[in-house]
This record gives structure tokens, sequence and C-alpha cells, in this order.
């Protein structure tokens, strides 16, 4: 099985995190995003979405992140531990709330702060307008409150005693904007405690090895500069915050 992934990405980085905690034996293909990688030609005929991840199981492709992980969990039924994805019919749902739920949520605000605050900078040649940012913020603070009071309650995680492809999902998108320099863990005692958990769960080496490319954003964002995809960045990011 091969994954097309770039760790920068969350998505990717719940793909490849469930893969590696559960044993499941992969190749890594990298696809780095920001050199436009995915838009090469021989992406594109792995790939008409193209985006990351892809996964290519024998002569089957997939796409999108949580069709991947639900993927995995059914073909390694076997070998994969009920928790991730429970058989159960009400504890799955609750599962696939969050995911239903996350997308254009925790996934789209930690994304926004994420783009605001390490890449505006560079690719626009300006400092981010202090309303966009404040906005782009709160939103993110709002999404996070819903993960504590509906999702996490008081729960050690999202549904129940044990980690769920939910908790996964959830960790990567938080980690994005912490990536930037955003602690979002600040003044969050249930959080912190969450993500505690959540990295015990998928074992800290793994996950520390997991999110290395995002904790180290900093550096990607200087050999952009003098990136040839930066002006078509520039116009992208136009659209999206004009």
């Amino acid at each position: 099985m091969e994954l097309y992934l770039d760790l920068h990405s969350q998505p990717c980085r719940s793909v490849f995190l469930f893969a590696k905690a559960v044993g499941i034996p992969f190749e890594v293909k990298l696809v780095e995003i920001s050199k436009g990688q995915q838009y090469t030609d021989e992406f594109g005929q792995l790939s008409i979405i193209r985006k990351v991840p892809v996964m290519k199981d024998g002569s089957f492709v997939l796409t999108e992140s949580t069709a991947i992980l639900k993927y995995l969990v059914q073909k390694h039924a076997s070998s994969v531990a009920d928790h991730w994805f429970p058989a159960e019919l009400q504890q799955r749902a609750r599962v696939n709330e969050y995911l239903s739920w996350q997308h254009m949520n925790l996934r789209a605000h930690g994304s926004k702060v994420f783009l605001l605050k390490s890449m505006f900078p560079i690719i626009m040649g300006s400092e981010v307008p202090k309303e966009k940012m404040s906005a782009a913020v709160e939103d993110l603070n709002q999404s996070l409150q819903m993960l504590e009071e509906k999702f996490l309650q008081s729960k050690p995680f999202i549904i129940g005693d044990k980690i769920s492809l939910a908790d996964l999902v959830a960790i990567v998108e938080i980690m994005q904007p912490v990536g930037a320099g955003v602690d979002v863990f600040v003044g969050r005692p249930k959080l912190s405690a969450w993500r505690d958990r959540v990295k015990k769960a998928i074992g800290e080496k793994l996950f520390d090895e997991g999110h290395e490319a995002i904790m180290a954003v900093s550096g990607l964002m200087e050999k952009m500069k003098s990136s040839d995809e930066l002006e078509m960045l520039k116009q992208k990011f136009k659209k999206l915050f004009s």
C-alpha cells in the first residue's frame, strides 16, 4: 500500500499516525505541497482532485482522509482494535458525528488561523490585518469550546474511555495553529489533559514524529520566499482573504 502524503497537512498526519499506531504497513510517497507537486501531470494521473492524502492499495485509489481512515479500519478489522471505529451502532455514530462536524468547524477555523499567522505575511508581503486575525482566532476559540462542551464533556476521549478516529482527527487539526505559534491549550486544562491522553494512546514518540514538520514550519516558510509557486499562492490567498 502506498500513501501519498505531506505531513504539513493535517489530514495526511491523521492517516500517517493511524497506520503507524495500529501497525499497518505502507510506503510513503512524498508530495510536497509547498512546491506544487500535487499539480504535476504524474500526480494528476493518480488523483484528479490533486490533494493529499491519497491511498493506493494495489490498483485501488482512494482520496479523502476520513474515507481512507475508515477503509483502513475495515480492511484490517481483524487486527485493529474496535475502539478506533466501534462496531456498536451508536458509538460508531458518535465518531461519524464528530467527523461530519469538524470539517467546517475546527478544521476550517484552525486552518485559517494557521494560514494567516504563518503564510500570509510571506505570500502577500504584508502583515495580516488585525481584524482578520482577531475574527479567525475568535472562530477557532468557538470551535474549541464546542469540542470541549459537546464532544468531550467529562469523558477521557470523544466517545468514552478509549481513543477513536474522532480524537485523532481532532488533535491533528488543533496542532496546526499550535505549529504557527498560537498555543490554544493555554487556559484550557480540559483540552490540555485530553491532548496528553491522546499523545499517550498514540505513543508520544510517534506523535512527535508525525508533528515534527508542522512544529518546524518556519523553515518551510523561508523556503517559500523563493518558490516558483509563490505567485500562484498569492492569487489563491487573494481569493481566500479578500
